[in-house]
């Protein structure tokens, strides 16, 4: 069955659909070129057709990008190089036809599906939210192999057009219109006729909108050279090095402005390149694994129950972006409990202030923020609270009053509503121990700033009856998380392969090393944030509150440094009061560390270890704690592990997560590490028993 139909209109236009058989969106695969060959044959040898419009028989996408499965096939970088020349001339094909033809866009067009509609002659788009326009191919390790690199920049200016590929973020309708993108946006009742009306008009020759500004630096020799000088410093800057997709992107921008042949040439080989590296195979491998975990539920063959209305207990940070993502992502209507009007309206703000920003930059319209905020409602008893599906509950790490929260939802709720508790710590089944159905309470950590981190641990007691799991992972997902499933226990998994991590970074700096060196090596490695300035980000009493519960649970492995007690002593809780390992007083806020931390501690900085050393003994602890939690059944597989690690802490995706980077690794090399450091200096590093099987059998976690 053809993605592809042709329909005839008696106005001389035709309207070329493309529906992709058997899936939700449309994806380019690499068999349609002949397709769209014979297609634009027939287009050009009919002489009633005057013009095309392109659009797409899904509901609500256009095309979603390129089929990713297929280069995983591709044995070499020639391989993948050819796959990116017949899109370029498949393209080119689309773009040199006599016929005028129309790109009708609703819903996404992204990736391949913006480079299908740059080779058209015209674009017009839908004003509708789900539109959104954008070559995210950086995101998975590559760049826009089918002409993205050249068309773009040629449309809407190199400055613009690099932003987009380098971030790889879309961008909305409105957006679209005003960087030139598209020609048109109008609302989707009417998007066809006006692609109609285009699409009956002869091809113009584009004229440049340029400023003078703009055209200085990109169309002079000179003004080009300092633009991609500053272009490559600022994203080596940022990605240390550590990923090459940018900086080809950069590459491949630049030699088009020189030569169109060349820029081509360049798009094609480069593409080639990055398909075969290890660090797009690892971020590709992120997507599969992302993808697949939208399609599962929390327990195989268990369907969820439908969440018609949640509440939120306490209006604190996390109660209030937990509101945010449950009223605006999974617009579901959230009653926000505390104590004060105060925690409330603190909530309340919380939202407002997020979407007020979209409604400055023109992103939403007033009317779309008050529809979305009339979605929150507060109360300071539990009024309202009759007919909720969910509760969760985000109040102070108290473990009696948890317990409290639990029996006043039991008591004032109906007797199928859901606890789920926020708890970054407290075992779950503790939480649930004095519940009279205890079967409805379980764990589900969000990450702060909730309304940005995209990962949620939903984590059952013994007792969580199965629709309860299924239902509460299929919440996180309307909220817009990738919910993990794991064990319960202190930590869960993410806090606590993170808390030995931490810990060492903090005995190293009791050895000397210079905590903003100690950060630099961290960040230079691959983390977005170095373990200090992440714990002032945090708050250093939230972070340092979860060691006693694992080291409780699980042994000396997990002491921090005693000496950290004299920060909260002095009541420096990081970021939030001002006061913390770095310095938030000066006018370079949080840059520098405010040098009284080493007089508070009692130590003289010198550097002491080379970054290696210092990244090997941070890291090495945080693949052996994961190592254990797999072992332990804490997670379910190394999928959910690398996934957890990568979106809760922001492990380098590049590495593909703990697991990976493990078998990448190989676990010769990894225990004899571990053994190394235990033998020499603490064991602690004593390797987990499933890598000493692992490492006997010849074994890796990924087959």
């Amino acid at each position: 069955m053809s993605a592809f139909t042709l329909a005839k209109q008696d106005n001389g236009i035709a309207i070329l659909t493309m529906d992709v058989p058997g899936e939700t969106m449309n994806t380019l695969k690499g068999d349609f070129a002949d397709e769209i060959s014979t297609i634009l044959d027939s287009i050009e040898q009919d002489s009633e057709i005057k013009g095309v419009v392109l659009t797409s028989g899904k509901k609500d996408s256009f095309v979603a990008g390129a089929d990713v499965t297929m280069l995983a096939k591709c044995e070499s970088a020639e391989e993948a190089e050819a796959l990116s020349t017949a899109g370029q001339q498949m393209f080119n094909r689309l773009e040199n036809s006599k016929k005028t033809i129309v790109a009708a866009i609703h819903g996404p067009a992204l990736g391949g599906g913006l480079e299908l509609a740059l080779a058209c002659h015209y674009r017009v788009c839908s004003d509708s939210s789900k539109t959104q326009l954008g070559l995210p191919e950086v995101q998975l390790g590559l760049l826009p192999g089918s002409s993205g690199t050249q068309r773009l920049p040629a449309l809407i200016g190199v400055q613009q057009a690099m932003k987009m590929m380098l971030t790889g973020a879309p961008v909305r309708a409105k957006q679209a219109k005003k960087y030139g993108i598209v020609d048109d946006m109008v609302p989707e009742s009417i998007l066809m006729q006006v692609a109609i009306e285009m699409a009956s008009q002869p091809i113009k020759k584009r004229k440049s909108t340029k400023s003078f500004g703009t055209k200085m630096l990109e169309d002079t020799a000179m003004g080009r050279k300092l633009l991609f000088k500053k272009a490559r410093e600022q994203t080596l800057s940022k990605t240390k090095g550590n990923y090459p997709a940018p900086m080809y992107i950069i590459d491949c921008i630049e030699a088009g402005l020189s030569n169109s042949a060349k820029g081509y040439a360049t798009e094609a080989r480069l593409f080639g390149k990055l398909v075969m590296t290890k660090e797009s195979k690892q971020l590709r491998e992120i997507f599969f694994a992302t993808t697949e975990m939208k399609k599962e539920n929390g327990v195989d063959g268990v369907a969820p129950k439908k969440v018609k209305k949640a509440g939120v207990l306490g209006g604190g940070l996390m109660g209030g972006g937990i509101s945010f993502v449950t009223a605006t992502k999974a617009k579901v209507p959230v009653r926000i409990k505390d104590i004060n009007e105060n925690g409330i309206a603190g909530a309340i703000k919380y939202s407002y202030d997020i979407l007020n920003k979209k409604v400055k930059k023109r992103f939403m319209l007033n009317s779309q923020m008050q529809k979305q905020l009339s979605n929150i409602t507060g109360c300071l008893d539990y009024s309202g609270y009759k007919h909720v599906d969910i509760v969760v509950e985000a109040v102070f790490e108290d473990l009696g009053l948890k317990q409290n929260m639990v029996a006043d939802i039991e008591a004032h709720c109906a007797p199928e509503t859901i606890f789920a508790s926020n708890t970054s710590s407290i075992p779950i089944g503790d939480i649930a121990a004095k519940a009279e159905r205890p079967e409805n309470v379980i764990g589900l950590h969000y990450f702060s700033p909730v309304d940005k981190m995209p990962l949620a641990e939903v984590i059952p007691h013994e007792k969580t009856s199965d629709e309860v799991i299924s239902t509460t992972v299929e919440f996180a997902k309307k909220q817009g998380k990738t919910p993990i499933v794991v064990k319960d226990g202190a930590g869960f998994y993410v806090n606590r392969i993170l808390a030995p991590y931490m810990s060492e970074a903090g005995y190293l700096a009791m050895e000397g090393q210079a905590v903003d060196a100690i950060d630099r090596a961290l960040v230079n490695f691959g983390f977005p944030v170095g373990a200090f300035k992440l714990l002032d980000e945090v708050g250093i009493d939230v972070g340092t509150k979860i060691i006693p519960i694992l080291k409780a649970q699980f042994g000396d492995r997990f002491s921090a440094p005693d000496a950290f007690d004299k920060l909260l002593e002095e009541g420096r809780k990081g970021k939030k009061n001002q006061s913390g390992f770095y310095d938030y007083k000066g006018k370079e806020k949080g840059k520098n560390v405010d040098e009284s931390v080493y007089t508070l501690l009692g130590i003289s900085p010198v550097k002491k270890y080379n970054d290696a050393s210092v990244v090997e003994r941070c890291v090495l602890l945080m693949l052996n704690e994961a190592a254990k939690c797999l072992e332990e059944k804490v997670i379910r597989s190394p999928r959910d592990g690398d996934i957890g690690a990568i979106f809760g802490i922001g492990f380098p995706p590049f590495l593909g997560g703990p697991f990976r980077y493990m078998d990448e690794l190989g676990m010769e090399h990894l225990v004899g590490r571990l053994e190394h450091y235990a033998s020499t200096y603490n064991d602690k590093y004593t390797p987990a028993d499933i890598l000493l099987k692992m490492q006997k059998n010849n074994e890796t976690f990924y087959k």
